[in-house]
């Protein structure tokens, strides 16, 4: 790849907008090229960009698509990301960099703390958003009647519904979101383009809705507070809010059209108008509209930060739950609607398998229609794993803190570099035996392989019955993890942490101990400090976690926690309706397949990278070794005051590295040498560099969007899924991850000789 140039085509000025197929496009702005290379430094090509546009280097956020992926948005911040992007256009000539910048305003320092200098504002582009508002959340903002709850279609309810029911509201109620306006010109600049909105007598509008929107922008650039008199789909009267304020306005329908005329308007205010003490009108839908673009680029945009930016660009002030209720407006309108997605599933399923031939994608159902749970597994997956990776599987789970809660199931495998590598995953109601059984049995029916499969999981959740009885011949290894935690809990009796702390590394290493000599010392250690834990572990079928017992292969993986790369995934992922949930899942393992494909195709050794350096420091102790020759394949290896049996020709050695590993150990490594040999051809299949590539041969492909109802034979018989009827709890969604956590991470440290396992009231060091 050395040398590889091509040609970035920069844009910036315009706008991101999502296709009918879920991919986006970039609309308007300006565009200049730049040759660049892979000896280019990212602070010089941000520097080239930020003088081609004229704007400061500080402002601006670099980004482009993968080949074939216009979904996901790549950013560019270091070097290392710079020569990816040229590596992975390395067959084509030109590649599309946006740069998109951010408006950086002068704050008002009366107002902010003295460590606050600046803050970054609402683009250009949020001032242009279409207004667009929903009219049923207009009716229920500005009449006090109840709303439609949030996944309800966006169109659900329109203006022919109020035809025949006129509202009139008493001059008591006022609207849902009546907020107090600034006086200050500068923190109403975002306003100023609505002032004509409204012109007078005469004036016509397409729809009454167009009439309610653009009497409220007047209202907000005015910075007054009006009250619905009549609010109906053929005529609205509105007066001021302020008691005893002339101003009003009557439109109503012109005969035989849908035009919307003023007919009357009294634009004289009394109550002063715009004076700090009238308010002015602030939807959650009008939030929504304004922050929606903004919120495309940046997803995690902050109730605070808009409560902070509305101030700035129009003078209202918010409180945290309008912008709150704003966002979720917005994000149903930008993702779509959490219970179509659901009855999306019988679509999307049949796409996946149709795009990712190969692939495995089904749902069930409950009885009432209800979703139940649904498993996902791309062939790219399944092929990797059956092709080059060791025959072990993670099983693990999180819970979603979606509108819908459930709980994400996986299964996943460590690649040749001990990286994560995605197998499967499932979306259920709730974390039970059943559904376990009912993912081991998709998992089945998806893989071809006969070979033993060793899975480290938890020891409870139903798993040891399910995985014996589906993966017949396959070993089942208890995660020490959770071992450990029930461990504590079982524990009756008052210990110190220091005490737990001390039997926790005791069971630790009895857990990693190659013989059975090394595990009973442990676990005697244990024993004098606790009977009641040397009886607990010693029934906890130690066979099925200790080294020295274990018949099985984890190559010293002895966690199930080991996915932690794809959990978090899904947690970034967990508020999208479920079937952009499993796309974004999707784009991450695509993007992963392509990342670590290209990096493999630049390695030189025989080993993947970790595995090369384990090797180079086992070779490093066969210095001080002395090997006995022998007759046969076995062999004596001496050193210090150990002495190991070897069998060249079973590779084993009585330490059991070369066996836990599947790596040669040192004493392996000495013989090896004596006969002649190279430690390479003695090392397992799945460390080798051929492996980790075939482990990442097949790609992903995207899956078009299914937003857009497909046209079915009457023949075929039309599925409904309808959501599960859990729902998230009240309150603000926790941002830690529940479940099994690491029990004992304290560990004393001496202030006198920085020693661990002891302070400096029991210190013995001499300093």
């Amino acid at each position: 790849m050395a040398g590889k140039r091509i040609i970035a085509i920069c844009q910036s000025g315009g706008e991101f907008e999502t296709d009918r197929d879920g991919s986006l496009l970039y609309r308007g702005g300006d565009a200049h090229a730049i040759d660049i290379d892979d000896q280019m430094k990212f602070h010089e090509f941000k520097m080239e960009v930020a003088e081609m546009f004229n704007c400061g280097i500080d402002t601006m956020t670099i980004k482009y698509f993968l080949p074939g992926n216009k979904r996901t948005l790549i950013t560019i911040s270091n070097d290392k990301d710079l020569k990816r992007m040229i590596k992975f256009h390395g067959d084509t000539v030109t590649c599309d960099v946006y740069i998109i910048m951010e408006e950086i305003a002068a704050p008002d320092v009366s107002n902010l703390p003295a460590s606050r200098s600046s803050r970054t504002t609402l683009s250009e582009t949020v001032l242009a958003v279409d207004a667009s508002l929903e009219v049923v959340d207009d009716i229920a903002d500005d009449t006090n009647q109840p709303e439609l709850p949030l996944d309800a279609p966006v169109n659900a309810v329109d203006d022919t519904n109020h035809a025949d029911n006129h509202v009139d509201i008493p001059a008591e109620i006022s609207p849902i979101f009546s907020v107090i306006g600034s006086n200050d010109e500068k923190h109403a600049k975002g306003a100023q383009q609505w002032q004509n909105t409204i012109t007078g007598v005469g004036q016509r509008f397409s729809s009454v809705h167009e009439f309610r929107e653009s009497l409220r922008k007047y209202a907000i650039a005015h910075q007054f507070a009006f009250r619905y008199k009549k609010n109906d789909s053929h005529r609205v009267t509105v007066k001021c809010k302020a008691e005893g304020c002339p101003w009003r306005i009557h439109a109503s329908r012109l005969s035989t059209t849908q035009l919307i005329c003023i007919k009357k308007m009294n634009a004289t205010h009394t109550c002063e108008g715009a004076s700090a003490t009238t308010g002015h009108q602030a939807t959650r839908s009008w939030v929504a509209s304004i922050i929606k673009e903004k919120l495309k680029v940046f997803p995690n945009y902050k109730p605070k930060d808009i409560v902070n930016d509305i101030k700035q660009e129009y003078g209202i002030q918010l409180n945290y739950f309008q912008a709150w209720r704003g966002k979720e407006i917005a994000k149903e309108q930008l993702q779509g609607s959490y219970k179509e997605a659901y009855n999306q599933l019988p679509l999307f399923c049949e796409k996946i398998m149709e795009t990712n031939p190969g692939s495995l994608a089904t749902f069930t159902t409950k009885e009432d229609s209800s979703f139940h749970r649904l498993f996902v597994s791309f062939h790219a997956s399944l092929y990797g794993f059956q092709q080059g990776c060791r025959p072990l599987l993670f099983l693990d789970s999180i819970p979603l803190k979606s509108k819908y809660q459930g709980t994400l199931l996986a299964a996943t495998a460590a690649d040749g570099d001990d990286g994560v590598f995605p197998v499967a995953f499932a979306v259920v109601d709730t974390e039970s035996e059943d559904n376990w059984h009912w993912f081991l049995l998709q998992l089945k029916s998806a893989l071809s392989t006969s070979c033993p499969i060793t899975f480290v999981a938890d020891s409870r959740k139903g798993l040891r019955e399910s995985i014996t009885n589906i993966f017949t011949g396959s070993f089942h290894s208890y995660c020490l993890r959770y071992l450990t935690e029930q461990l504590i809990r079982d524990l009756k009796g008052q210990f110190s942490h220091e005490v737990k702390r001390l039997m926790v590394e005791d069971f630790y290493t009895a857990a990693y101990a190659p013989t059975l000599e090394s595990f009973q010392r442990c676990i005697e250690s244990i024993k004098s400090i606790s009977p009641e834990a040397y009886n607990w572990i010693m029934q906890s079928e130690p066979q099925n976690w200790a080294n020295s017992y274990f018949q099985g292969a984890r190559y010293n993986h002895m966690t199930s926690n080991f996915g932690e790369l794809f959990y978090s995934w899904a947690s970034d992922a967990h508020e999208l309706p479920i079937t952009q949930m499993v796309d974004v899942i999707r784009g991450k393992i695509m993007e992963l397949i392509y990342t670590r494909r290209a990096d493999s195709n630049q390695w030189l050794t025989r080993l993947t990278p970790s595995s090369e350096d384990k090797l180079k420091k086992e070779s490093h102790k066969v210095h001080s070794l002395q090997v006995l020759l022998s007759g046969g394949s076995t062999f004596e290896v001496r050193g210090g005051d150990s002495i190991e049996v070897v069998d060249i020709d079973h590779w084993d050695c009585g330490c059991k590295g070369w066996q836990l590993t599947g790596l040669p150990c040192c004493h392996a490594i000495a013989v090896i040498g004596c006969i002649g040999g190279s430690p390479y051809d003695y090392c397992s299949r799945y460390l080798t560099t051929e492996s980790y590539r075939l482990t990442y041969s097949e790609s992903v492909h995207p899956i078009p969007n299914v937003d857009t109802p497909v046209r079915r034979d009457s023949s075929q018989v039309t599925v409904t899924v309808t959501p599960p009827p859990t729902r998230r709890p009240p309150g603000r969604p926790t941002t830690k991850r529940y479940g099994p956590q690491e029990v004992v991470k304290r560990q004393l440290q001496c202030s006198r000789c920085k020693g661990l396992g002891h302070n400096k009231s029991t210190c013995k060091e001499f300093i």
